[in-house]
């Protein structure tokens, strides 16, 4: 257990819950959860679902009927042929990363990872005993992955890579040609690539690309993705993993052993957010992109504050150093002393000291008037 990390956005809301109870107003900026309601159609599916009695065990890999469903949404938008065999349907998407890890890495095996980076990746490799190598995202190179220092770091105990796009806490995305390059290392290397692509749907330039789509990867490549930030369902707890057959029988016997299934009904509202109107989605996506210009363009207006423009997710990374203070110091007073709820960088790993992170899943007025509260706040005491 000593091993065993956390999620630091959890903390922070519980710390800026309490402030909200000393009667304190606090903006939540800190939190990785769309302010958007589920779609109508897809909480009616939920609801016939409970009346018409899916409130018992499932399978474990999950109901046929939605690994069916899922095999045809990532075929038709990753453009590679998938099997309900290869669909492994999870309570959220945070099961697949601990199942495969569980399922592939030793003592003593190296995995590849983000730093700064989503922290259960780090904080489950080192519970299982493997050894956590990490790769930056640096701010100069747009928080894009430098495929150079990947392969550099790639070792005889390489056993996965881990790669997120887009990316928390950054919002980079991997283009297509840095995975062609990357790709041409991997495919003759036994080493699992991790794909955690949960924020698939939520890009603001180009087009997704995943290294499953490349010759000699498919096989080795574990998808994750779900329908928490994609359906605004995070309340749901409902994700899924695309891998190779074998691999699937081996998560879901894991499933069987962690939590025996996932629930019914919420499965059956998934397939009604797969094969039904896809319109939510793209509100969604175009109220974001509203939102990263007012955030970004406020943000660079404070001094000691840099910005850039994040190209998927919902998150932007300041540059802090300015401030001459530490992340975790800023952070704490832009909260307590602010009421603006954020993350300190270093929540993502030692790589992010000198970055604060904010997500913008929060309605314009409020992060106008978060940027009015973080700038009289430097005004005071910068």
């Amino acid at each position: 257990m000593s091993r065993l990390g956390t999620e630091t956005a959890f903390e922070v809301l519980a710390r800026a819950q309490q402030l909200e109870r000393s009667g304190r107003k606090i903006i939540h900026l800190e939190i990785g959860e769309p302010d958007f309601p589920t779609a109508d159609h897809i909480v009616e599916a939920g609801g016939r679902a409970l009346r018409e009695g899916w409130t018992h065990y499932g399978p474990s890999p999950g109901l046929l009927q939605l690994r069916e469903a899922v095999a045809e949404d990532v075929a038709r938008r990753r453009n590679i042929a998938v099997d309900p065999s290869e669909v492994v349907i999870t309570p959220g998407g945070k099961p697949i990363m601990f199942f495969a890890i569980l399922a592939l890495i030793d003592r003593g095996d190296e995995v590849i990872y983000p730093n700064p980076g989503y922290p259960i990746y780090e904080s489950m490799i080192e519970f299982v005993g493997g050894r956590a190598v990490p790769y930056g995202l640096r701010e100069e190179h747009d928080f894009e992955v430098d495929v150079g220092e990947i392969i550099h770091k790639i070792t005889d105990r390489t056993r996965m890579l881990v790669l997120n796009s887009p990316q928390n806490p950054t919002g980079g995305v991997i283009p297509r040609e840095a995975l062609v390059e990357l790709a041409k290392v991997l495919v003759d290397r036994d080493i699992f690539i991790l794909s955690d692509e949960i924020y698939s749907r939520l890009i603001y330039e180009g087009e997704h690309a995943s290294l499953a789509q490349l010759p000699g990867l498919r096989e080795r490549t574990v998808i994750l993705d779900g329908f928490s930030k994609t359906y605004a369902m995070t309340g749901w707890r409902l994700g899924y993993g695309v891998m190779r057959p074998d691999l699937a029988q081996q998560v879901a016997k894991l499933q069987t052993n962690a939590n025996s299934c996932t629930a019914s009904f919420t499965q059956i509202a998934g397939v009604a957010a797969l094969r039904g109107d896809q319109s939510c989605v793209d509100r969604m996506r175009e109220e974001f992109r509203r939102r990263r210009k007012v955030i970004v363009e406020g943000l660079n207006k404070i001094p000691g504050f840099r910005c850039r423009q994040p190209h998927g997710a919902f998150y932007v990374f300041p540059n802090i150093t300015g401030t001459k203070r530490d992340s975790k110091t800023v952070a704490n007073a832009i909260l307590n002393e602010a009421g603006v709820a954020c993350l300190s960088g270093t929540a993502f790993g030692a790589s992010g000291e000198g970055y604060l992170r904010f997500s913008f899943a929060n309605s314009v007025e409020n992060i106008q008037k978060a940027l009015d509260w973080i700038g009289e706040w430097v005004k005071k005491n910068l």
